[in-house]
């Protein structure tokens, strides 16, 4: 049974840093390139981060220098660890495993940046 767990959202201050936590399971994690997504209310679902098998890395603009996305192919687990939050990063978040023409979701979890 293919499973992509996300977990470590939650509500944070503006300015604050928060890592989330995707375990896979059932998949060959080594060979997917691994994504993060995100989705806030009344917007589409938009790449946040990727990280290739070969080790290529890909980040939406309004992220770089604050999000870092990594994995441990030894664990089946990628992160996304996000410092100096802004309201705007508010969404929900959503892990993305692809190979080829395979592709599967996680969840989700919820990041709130609030004052």
């Amino acid at each position: 049974q293919v499973r992509f767990v996300e977990s470590g959202g939650g509500l944070v201050q503006p300015g604050g840093s928060l890592r989330l936590s995707c375990a896979a399971s059932g998949v060959m994690f080594s060979q997917y390139t691994m994504g993060w997504y995100r989705q806030a209310p009344g917007k589409q679902r938009e790449l946040v981060a990727s990280l290739s098998s070969r080790g290529n890395l890909a980040y939406a603009d309004s992220v770089k220098g604050r999000f870092t996305i990594t994995r441990d192919n030894a664990k089946n687990t990628v992160y996304l660890q996000m410092n100096n939050l802004k309201f705007d990063d508010t969404a929900v978040y959503y892990c993305n495993g692809r190979t080829g023409n395979m592709g599967y979701w996680g969840q989700g979890t919820q990041v709130t940046v609030s004052s």
